[in-house]
């Protein structure tokens, strides 16, 4: 419905069976009454998940609660005078995602604060003096810690263990002690008091722009060239990709570590969970078929982050590159480009990569097999937009491989 300035336009609002006929002027007041109580509602949500991690309540049927208060904004919304978003910036996602610039929250006195407990102690802080929430995705909260110390970046996720932070902080520090591309340096991981875990690790200030494509091939290959390891294939402990198990038992054979922990991991996931026995039967196939496509190649256990896209790709203030969210293990350097689909590596990046990790032959017929495995992944965690991708890599290997 479009309203015209121009027009004599009234609205009726019926309350309790009380008719009460507002002129355009007083209707747009009501609206703009609205949006800043809905404005204040979703401040005070953002403060609320700051706090989320220590109130032993639902937060997610609280915050439906809120909705139903403020239905009679959402409807406004709804005929296009104001946008939803207006009301409840990134609603869908509450608590678990948003991006606020709200002004920082001054931390309240705790007890039973472990994250508060280790910044001013181990952390050498002996005040903080705010919290801000800060981006953070849809598995866990994120927030920067300000201190007379300095700064700390902190996730929390209600609903899981510290095994799944445990993961992150022994990647994280495997690729600090490279000395080689900047990662954030990880310092504790722990369990909440009203469940879940905590991990605080180092907070890095990112630059405009997400850096230089060449210094980033360069570091990268420079980590892959440092990071060895001696137990072969795999990480001494299993973590995730994304939110799937990545399993990372120890193997000294990469053909079978990959095939059957990447691929054959989500192979029977797409099974389990779809009933899809087309794709596993056919990727099955492609398993004990893809040894040729490694003939004459040497390969080495190389520290890889593992979930190398666009999103987890920064640059300090400086311009140095940065990564996050790791998935580590050690592997073959080449499954570090499967996500290269979502990466946007260009000529640059891989120029500077292989000036210190040599292109090795084949390396063009075996870059699909890698992103076979995250395309997969996306399958099992995103549903069937993924699938004809993965299918596609299958087919086209199957084919090659005449198997």
């Amino acid at each position: 419905m479009r309203l015209k300035a121009q027009e004599d336009v009234s609205c009726i609002f019926n309350v309790k069976g009380l008719k009460k006929r507002l002129s355009l002027k007083q209707f747009y007041c009501c609206l703009i009454i609205l949006k800043c109580i809905g404005g204040c509602i979703g401040l005070l949500v953002l403060r609320l998940e700051t706090l989320y991690r220590y109130l032993p309540l639902d937060l997610d049927n609280w915050q439906n609660s809120v909705c139903t208060c403020f239905g009679v904004g959402l409807m406004a919304a709804h005929i296009g005078v104001i946008s939803p978003s207006t009301f409840f910036p990134s609603l869908r996602c509450l608590p678990h995602h948003y991006i606020t610039k709200t002004k920082p929250l001054i931390l309240a006195s705790m007890s039973n604060d472990p994250i508060r407990e280790w910044i001013l102690s181990e952390g050498k802080a002996t005040q903080i003096t705010r919290i801000n929430p800060i981006g953070g995705g849809c598995i866990n909260l994120a927030s920067r810690y300000d201190t007379d110390a300095g700064s700390f970046f902190v996730k929390t996720n209600r609903s899981i263990g510290p095994s799944m932070f445990e993961g992150e902080a022994l990647g994280l520090g495997a690729m600090y002690e490279t000395k080689t591309i900047r990662v954030p340096q990880p310092f504790k991981v722990g369990s909440l008091p009203t469940g879940g875990s905590f991990i605080i690790m180092e907070f890095i200030e990112f630059g405009a722009s997400r850096g230089n494509q060449s210094d980033l091939g360069r570091k990268l290959a420079e980590m892959h060239k440092v990071g060895k390891s001696s137990k072969g294939f795999g990480f001494d402990v299993d973590n995730t990709i994304g939110s799937t198990p990545q399993i990372n038992t120890w193997s000294s054979d990469w053909i079978q570590f990959y095939g059957e922990h990447r691929l054959g991991y989500q192979l029977k996931l797409a099974l389990d969970q779809y009933g899809d026995r087309t794709i596993y039967d056919k990727g099955q196939r492609l398993v004990k078929s893809m040894g040729p496509l490694f003939d004459n190649v040497a390969i080495e256990p190389c520290l890889l982050h593992g979930d190398l896209w666009s999103g987890n790709i920064f640059s300090d203030k400086n311009g140095e590159p940065v990564i996050l969210d790791p998935a580590c293990y050690y592997g073959h350097n080449e499954a570090e480009f499967g996500m290269s689909w979502c990466a946007g590596f260009g000529g640059s990046f891989y120029n500077s990569y292989f000036e210190v990790m040599p292109k090795q032959p084949g390396f063009e017929k075996r870059r699909d097999l890698y992103m076979l495995y995250h395309y997969l992944n996306h399958y099992n965690l995103f549903g069937s937009g993924y699938r004809s991708s993965a299918m596609s890599i299958i087919d086209d290997y199957l084919a090659m491989l005449k198997a």
